[in-house]
C-alpha cells in the first residue's frame, strides 16, 4: 500500500508512466521507466490473436503475471482479471486472492462503474488494491468508438468515476474518452487517472508496448510508435538466414 500512496502523491506534481508487459523479458526493461506496469487482457490480442479480451482465461493472465513479476523490482504491478471472473462479489474476491497469491501482484484492475460499485468495495475491504477502468470497455463494448461525445456518456463515465473513487479505486484508466470530458473527471477526482485514447489532460498514460514499439503493424489514432522494431527483427533474421545458408553460422566462436 506504501507504493500506491507514493504513486498518488505524484497527483498534479509529474504524470505517471505506465505500460503493458506479458514477459519478465519486456517487463525487466520497463521497471526502469514506469510508476506502473499491467498485464493487461489485451494479451488475448496481442499474442494469441483472440478476436477479443473476452477469451482471455484467469489461469492465461496468472501464468505470464508470474513471467512479469520476475522482470520487476520498483514498479506497482497491476494485472487485469478477465471476462466473466468478477460477476459478483465473491466470485471477484475468490478470483482477486487467487491472482494475488499466484503472482504476487500489487493490485487488480476491473472494467466497469456502477455495476460493480460494491464489488470493488468487497476487494478494498479485504485488503486487494483495485484499478477501474471507465470509458470503452474491451470486455463489454461490442464496438470500438470513443466515448463522452453525448451527455448522458459524459454524465455516467463522471458519475462512474466518481463512483468508484468512493468505493475505494488508487486510480482509474480512461480508455477511448473525449478530451474535454477526461480533463473534467482527472480535475474531479483526488486518485488518479491513466489515459489511453484519452488525452494529455490524464495524470499519466499507458499503451500496449507491442504498438509503442511498432511490433503491431495496426496504427491506431491514439498511439505513437516510438520504434519500428519489426524492421529491426527483420533485418536481422535476415541477415541469420543468409549466414546459415552460407554456412557461415556457426563459426568457431559459436561453437563450444
Amino acid at each position: 500500500m506504501n507504493k500506491i500512496k507514493k504513486i498518488i502523491s505524484k497527483k498534479n506534481k509529474t504524470k505517471i508512466v505506465s505500460l503493458t508487459a506479458y514477459s519478465k523479458n519486456v517487463a525487466s526493461i520497463l521497471d526502469n521507466y514506469c510508476d506502473i506496469i499491467l498485464v493487461g487482457d489485451s494479451l488475448g490480442s496481442v499474442l494469441y490473436n483472440y478476436k477479443s479480451t473476452k477469451e482471455v482465461t484467469l489461469n492465461t493472465m496468472i501464468e505470464h503475471s508470474k513471467s512479469v513479476r520476475m522482470g520487476i523490482k520498483k514498479s506497482l504491478m497491476i494485472v487485469d482479471m478477465p471476462h466473466n471472473t468478477y460477476r459478483n462479489p465473491k466470485e471477484a474476491l475468490k478470483n482477486a486472492k487467487l491472482i494475488m497469491k499466484k503472482t504476487k501482484c500489487d493490485g487488480v484492475k476491473l472494467e466497469g462503474g456502477k455495476k460493480i460499485y460494491e464489488t470493488v468495495k468487497t476487494l478494498i475491504k479485504n485488503k486487494i488494491p483495485v484499478m477501474g477502468h471507465l470509458g470503452l470497455l474491451p470486455q463489454s463494448d461490442k464496438t470500438f468508438k470513443f466515448k463522452g461525445k453525448n451527455e448522458i456518456e459524459r454524465n455516467n463515465i463522471l458519475r462512474d468515476a466518481q463512483l468508484l473513487e468512493k468505493a475505494g479505486v488508487f486510480s482509474i484508466v480512461l480508455e477511448c474518452v473525449e478530451t474535454s470530458l477526461a480533463k473534467l473527471v482527472t480535475q474531479s477526482l483526488n486518485i488518479l487517472t491513466i489515459g489511453i485514447g484519452a488525452s494529455k489532460y490524464c495524470d499519466g498514460q499507458i499503451l500496449v508496448f507491442d504498438d509503442l514499439i511498432g511490433l503491431n503493424p495496426i496504427n491506431y489514432r491514439f498511439v505513437k510508435k516510438y520504434a519500428n522494431i519489426r524492421i529491426e527483427i527483420s533485418k536481422a533474421v535476415s541477415n541469420y538466414s543468409k549466414e546459415v545458408r552460407k554456412n557461415k553460422f556457426p563459426n568457431k566462436n559459436n561453437s563450444y
